[in-house]
């Protein structure tokens, strides 16, 4: 594994996992879940952002205080089972300009089809970071980060819940400037191209459909 992937095992993190990966585990659970668990990831995509400071006034006397720099970021969720990180990353930096990205795998070539576009504007100025529960074969996580690119961005980072090493090594192959964020990094995926051990498919999951 290389120096950009960061396997997130803090405890809370890996707890909440287990319990989303358990078959019995009801959708108002598993998303309540999901909900927790992206942001307690969300510490750890937005490490190292860049910091200014600003005059404010305590109660006691002036500061120079820290805050973050530049732009705000822009969070991209790749649908639809992104939304279920983005609403918990969302809560942390409300601020934050928000983008959608529509692919949808195609059952027989497991090749991703492009459905939808819509991001800020100005991405080249923003931290961009790209949400998607799942980096299975990372077919449909290349071709977003893709589109990013041709859409200006140059600073992304992507966050998962997991990650199969198949998916993070087309990953770094198509995209080795940008860094994972995972939960989890499981042991391979099976001939229908999903992840294993996994939590099987999390928009089926999270949304209560089949």
């Amino acid at each position: 594994m290389t120096d950009n992937v960061t396997h997130v095992t803090h405890p809370l993190v890996q707890h909440k996992l287990t319990l989303m990966r358990q078959t019995d585990t009801s959708t108002a659970v598993f998303r309540q879940l999901l909900r927790e668990i992206s942001q307690l990831l969300a510490y750890e995509v937005t490490r190292g952002l860049p910091m200014t400071t600003k005059r404010i006034d305590t109660p006691l006397e002036p500061m120079d205080a820290p805050v973050i720099d530049g732009k705000k970021l822009a969070l991209v969720s790749i649908l639809r089972a992104g939304n279920g990180l983005l609403d918990g990353v969302l809560e942390l930096i409300p601020s934050a300009r928000v983008g959608f990205v529509g692919l949808y795998r195609d059952e027989e070539t497991l090749k991703p089809v492009q459905y939808y576009f819509k991001v800020p504007t100005e991405l080249e100025d923003r931290l961009v970071i790209a949400v998607d529960p799942m980096l299975a074969t990372g077919n449909s996580s290349v071709a977003a980060i893709d589109l990013l690119k041709e859409a200006g961005a140059k600073n992304i980072r992507f966050l998962c819940l997991l990650a199969a090493p198949e998916g993070i090594a087309r990953m770094q192959e198509a995209h080795p400037d940008v860094p994972i964020v995972t939960a989890a990094i499981d042991s391979h995926l099976n001939e229908n191209g999903y992840i294993v051990p996994g939590l099987g498919d999390a928009g089926d999951r999270m949304f209560g459909t089949k």
